[in-house]
C-alpha cells in the first residue's frame, strides 16, 4: 500500500469515529423531542401514493379514527401514504409526527406535520429507534421497499422479544394476501423458517373500523409506555 493509500485510509477510519458524535446527537434530539408527544400508532406506506389514491384518502380516514381513539400519529414525514396520515391527524386535532429522512429523492416535508413535532434524520437505524420506541401500534398501507423494511424489522424484533408485542396491522387485502400466502407457504410450511404463532403478529384488515377494534382490544387492559 502507497504512502498516500494509507493516509486516506486512516483519514476514513477517524471520519468513521467522529461520526459517532453525530449518531449521538440524532439519538439524544430524538429522544428528548418523542419522549413528550404521548402515545401514538405509526402509520407507513408509498411516498408515490397519488392524492386520488383510494389509500390516500383511506389513510387519512384511519389517522382521524386513531387520534379519536386517543393516539397521536407517527409518519416518515414525507409525501404519499405520510402526508395523508399526517393530514388525518391534523383534521382530526390530534398530534401530527414527522419523522423525515434525508433522500436524494421523493423525500420532504409534508406540510400537515405539527411544528414541534417534526425531526429531521440522517440515519435510518436512528430513525427506526425513535418509531418502534415511540409508537403503540404500526399501521402498513401498500408501499415499496421502505415500507416492507418498516414491516420486517417490526416483526423480527417482536419474534426475538427484543421489544414489546405490539399491534402490527397490514391494510389492503387485496395488496397484503399475496405476501402473507408467501410467508405462510414458504417461510412456515415449505421450508419451515418461522413457527406458526409468527403468523398471529400481524392482521389483514380493509377499514378503519377492523383497525380501532384490534387497537381497543389490544389495549382494553394494558397500560401505554415506551416499547423498550
Amino acid at each position: 500500500m502507497e504512502k498516500s493509500d494509507l493516509k486516506n485510509w486512516n483519514e476514513v477510519k477517524t471520519n468513521d469515529s467522529w461520526s459517532v458524535f453525530k449518531i449521538m446527537g440524532e439519538f439524544v434530539d430524538g429522544y428528548e423531542k418523542m419522549s413528550k408527544i404521548g402515545p401514538c400508532v405509526s402509520i407507513f406506506g408509498s411516498a408515490r401514493t397519488n392524492v386520488d389514491d383510494k389509500f390516500y384518502n383511506l389513510t387519512i380516514e384511519i389517522a382521524k379514527s386513531i387520534v379519536k381513539l386517543g393516539f397521536g400519529v407517527i409518519t416518515g414525514g414525507g409525501p404519499g401514504i405520510m402526508e395523508a396520515a399526517n393530514k388525518g391527524a391534523k383534521l382530526a386535532l390530534g398530534s401530527s409526527v414527522g419523522l423525515n429522512i434525508e433522500l436524494p429523492f421523493e423525500q420532504h416535508d409534508n406540510p400537515y406535520i405539527d411544528e414541534d413535532k417534526s425531526l429531521d434524520f440522517d440515519y435510518f437505524f436512528v430513525r427506526k429507534v425513535m418509531f418502534m420506541k415511540y409508537s403503540k401500534g404500526f399501521i402498513v398501507m401498500p408501499g415499496g421497499f421502505g415500507t416492507l423494511d418498516e414491516l420486517f424489522e417490526a416483526i423480527t424484533l417482536i419474534q426475538t422479544k427484543k421489544s414489546e408485542k405490539f399491534p402490527i396491522i397490514l391494510v389492503g387485502s387485496d395488496f397484503w394476501n399475496k405476501c402473507y400466502s408467501w410467508i405462510k407457504d414458504e417461510l412456515l410450511l415449505t421450508y419451515k423458517y418461522i413457527s406458526k404463532k409468527d403468523l398471529d403478529l400481524i392482521s389483514i384488515v380493509d377499514s378503519p373500523e377492523e383497525i380501532i377494534e384490534i387497537l381497543s382490544a389490544f389495549y382494553k387492559k394494558k397500560s401505554l409506555r415506551p416499547n423498550f
